[in-house]
Parts: structure tokens; C-alpha cells; sequence
């Protein structure tokens, strides 16, 4: 009977990690890269590396305050992929590009008020805020290339082509890390070369995705209807039904910006220490986030079908095999996040103050993984506007957090106040599944 449930079970462990893996490659190169970009430059000075760590957050506020786009490309293609519509498969990811652009382009044309309006906001001290400055206006430019390889990768995703997503992920970050050195440190330019080689590197991964674009229409076979692409009543109904995940994704974005808000008015010092380890924090939620892909894939097939066992199955398989993956993240970060730091950066008093609050980063994998995981389970059951109350709840119990525990324990108050954050997030989605579990399952698929 044992050996039957075993045998049983690594068809599913297999197909897990046949998808997880590829991703969770992919999603660590993202972390790795911010590593990279806040290594160049962290033997210059903390205004250095908080003012990297400052641009790049404003960066994920603006570039992932879109992930619907992602998001959508993601579930829409999986299900014109799984009913053989192949059309439907590039008319879906020509709205996408479409929209990447457009937005993009909106970015570079207001990015004047864009910085400004993110300095005075943050309020950073003027040497952070003119080395910030500076780093904006050029990483910027990468916003068309940036949201569109967004874009292709959740469409990739939908399609199953793990692989070849983690390949243009790799090529991406793997080509900004070199021209991070190349011009940041061959070329001593500074933050201006780790901006520079980002816009590079994006451009770069774009034109090799619409390569990889023409070989898949080709595997497929299929025809481009640009009519359909184009066709305004569909880009709205796109628009629409990410409605709910697009205020959902601002939620937390805007928690994280709050976060590093709220560490630079503490000082250089600990703008800097908090910036190095929101790069451990990365490190994780990229690599929680490969099952959490995972599950949003096996969770819309199990509503397809709605097959109420198979749902029950991948829930349990993805969220066993990312709780290990969690234990092990507690293993290295209290093993080796002394090193870590000490890698990224060799000044004295930025690897002490880092030091002072690594135990929130060592707790944070058994407190994140019930979040990612829930988020994978409730985006592959479509279940946006589930995903976007829980957050509103969650948002608002981190800002009464931060009211109280900032000013009775400063930079302690504040990582308390983030970890209650991600706690409230798993909770709030783990009260809504069994509701979840029995709708899908009692209704015909959608």
C-alpha cells in the first residue's frame, strides 16, 4: 500500500519539479543580478548603495505595479493552448507587447515628473537622492524592452516552455551582470554603468524573445490575426479582468516602497543594510515563486477539468515541496548570511548594521511560503478579486504596524511590521480557500 502511494505520487512530484525547477533558475537569476548591480558599487560608499537599492525599488513599483500584464499572458494562453486555438495563443501575446509598449512609452515621456515626484516622496538625503537621479533617467529608457520580456516570459509560461523562458531569463540578467562590470567597473561609470547596462541587456533579451516569437509560431503553425490584436473591445476586456490583480500587485509594491521609504529617513546607513538584505528577501520569494508557478499552472488545469481531487493533489505536492525549499533558505541564511554580506560589501559599517537584522531574514522563508504558495493557487483559479480583498486586509494591517512598531523600535519595528505583513497575506488566502475549493468544484469551469 505504501509502495503504491509512492509510486503514486512521483508522477506528480515529477511533473512539479519538471516545471518548478526551470522556473525557480529563472526567477534566481533576478536576485543574483541585484547582487551583482549593489556588488559593483558597494566598496564606494552607503549613499552608493542605497541610492542603487532606492532606484531599483522605484523601478519594481513602476515595471511590476504592471505583473497583470504578466499575469494575464500567463492564464489567458494557458487555456488557448490547452483548446488547440492557436491564433488565440499570438493574438494574446500581441495584446500583451502592445501594452508594453504603450506603457513603456508613458514612462519615458513622463519620467521627469516620475523621478521627482518619487524623490519627494522618499525624501532621501542629497547625495543618495543626486546619485538616484542620475541612475532614473538612464534605467528608464529600458521600460518598452523591460515590460514587453515581461510580458513574453508569462506568455512562455503559459505555453509550458519552462526552458526556454528560463533561457531568455539567464541571457537577460547573465548580459546585464557583465556590462554591470564591464561599464561599472572596466569604465568606472559608476551607477551610471549599472543603468546603462540594464537598458542593454533588456533591449537585448527582447530582440532575442521575438526570435524565439517566430520559431514558436512556426512550431505551431499558427496564423497572426492582427484584427483580433487590435481590436478594441478585446484590449479593454484584457484591461478589465486584471483589474483586480493590478490593485492587488500595487498593494505590494507599495508595501516594499513604504518599507525602503521608511529606512531612508533612519540614515545612509540603514537605507544601505536594509537595501542589501531586500536582495536575501529576493533571493527567496524568486525561488518560492517557481512553485507558485507551478501551482497556478496545475491549479487552472484542475479547474478545467474541475477535477476536485486533482486540485487537492497539486495543492498539496506544490506547497509540500516549496515548505522544504523554505526550510533550506532558513539553512543558508543562518549558515552563511554573515558571508553573503560580506560579499556584496566590505565596508565595515554597513556589514555590522546588516548583521544587526539578519534574524528577519532567516524567519522570513516559514512566514513567506504560505503567501507565494497561496498566490500561485489563487491566480491559476482566477480567483482575482479573492487575491485583491486579502490583500486590502493585509495592506491595512501593515500600515497600523507601522504606526505603532517604527516609532517604539525603529529599524526592528519596521522589519516586525513587514513580516506581520506577509503573515496577514498567507492567512487572509488560506480563510478564502476552503470557499475557493468548493466553488470551482460545484460550477463549471470558466
Amino acid at each position: 500500500m505504501t509502495s503504491s502511494l509512492r509510486s503514486a505520487a512521483n508522477p506528480w512530484q515529477k511533473n512539479i519539479l519538471g516545471l518548478a525547477v526551470p522556473l525557480i533558475l529563472a526567477n534566481l537569476t533576478v536576485p543574483l543580478l541585484g547582487m551583482a548591480d549593489t556588488a559593483v558599487i558597494g566598496n564606494l560608499s552607503a549613499a552608493h548603495i542605497g541610492a542603487v537599492a532606492l532606484s531599483s525599488m522605484i523601478f519594481s513599483y513602476l515595471f511590476w505595479g504592471l505583473a497583470f500584464i504578466k499575469f494575464s499572458a500567463t492564464g489567458l494562453t494557458a487555456q488557448a493552448y490547452g483548446a488547440d486555438r492557436g491564433t488565440d495563443v499570438f493574438t494574446i501575446l500581441g495584446q500583451t507587447l502592445c501594452l508594453s509598449f504603450v506603457f513603456g512609452a508613458v514612462f519615458i515621456i513622463a519620467k521627469y515628473p516620475i523621478i521627482s515626484f518619487s524623490m519627494f516622496l522618499i525624501d532621501p538625503t542629497a547625495q543618495v537622492e543626486s546619485l538616484a537621479v542620475e541612475y532614473m533617467h538612464i534605467r528608464i529608457l529600458s521600460a518598452p524592452a523591460t515590460l514587453a520580456n515581461i510580458g513574453l516570459l508569462g506568455w512562455l509560461i503559459g505555453l509550458q516552455k519552462v526552458k526556454t523562458a528560463l533561457a531568455l531569463q539567464v541571457l537577460i540578467n547573465g548580459t546585464n551582470i557583465i556590462f554591470d562590470f564591464v561599464l561599472a567597473v572596466y569604465f568606472q561609470m559608476e551607477v551610471r554603468g549599472v543603468a546603462w547596462a540594464t537598458v542593454i541587456a533588456q533591449f537585448m533579451g527582447l530582440i532575442v524573445g521575438l526570435w524565439v516569437i517566430s520559431n514558436i509560431k512556426h512550431e505551431l503553425s499558427a496564423n497572426i490575426d492582427f484584427h483580433s490584436i487590435f481590436q478594441k473591445s478585446r484590449l479593454l476586456k484584457l484591461m478589465i479582468i486584471n483589474r483586480d490583480l493590478f490593485l492587488r500587485s500595487v498593494c505590494v509594491i507599495t508595501a516594499v516602497a513604504m518599507f525602503t521609504a521608511q529606512g531612508a529617513h533612519m540614515g545612509e546607513l540603514v537605507l544601505a543594510a536594509n537595501g542589501i538584505l531586500i536582495l536575501f528577501l529576493s533571493f527567496l520569494s524568486h525561488g518560492l515563486d517557481g512553485f507558485a508557478h507551478a501551482a497556478e499552472i496545475l491549479v487552472g488545469q484542475a479547474v478545467g477539468e474541475n477535477n476536485r481531487q486533482k486540485l487537492r493533489k497539486c495543492v498539496f505536492e506544490t506547497t509540500k515541496l516549496a515548505f522544504f525549499v523554505a526550510l533550506g533558505y532558513i539553512c543558508i541564511f543562518y549558515l552563511f548570511g554573515e558571508l553573503l554580506i560580506s560579499l556584496i560589501t566590505d565596508l565595515p559599517a554597513v556589514q555590522k548594521e546588516s548583521e544587526k537584522y539578519l534574524v528577519w531574514v532567516i524567519i522570513a522563508p516559514i512566514v513567506s511560503v504560505w503567501a507565494f504558495q497561496l498566490d500561485g493557487i489563487f491566480i491559476g483559479a482566477t480567483r482575482a478579486k479573492d487575491m485583491r480583498n486579502a490583500m486590502f486586509l493585509s495592506f491595512a494591517a501593515y500600515l497600523i504596524c507601522l504606526f505603532f512598531l517604527v516609532p517604539a523600535f525603529d529599524n526592528h519595528g519596521l522589519w516586525l511590521a513587514f513580516t506581520i505583513f506577509m503573515s496577514f497575506r498567507g492567512a487572509t488566502l488560506l480563510a478564502r480557500y476552503p470557499q475557493l475549493e468548493q466553488q470551482l468544484t460545484s460550477s463549471p469551469p470558466q
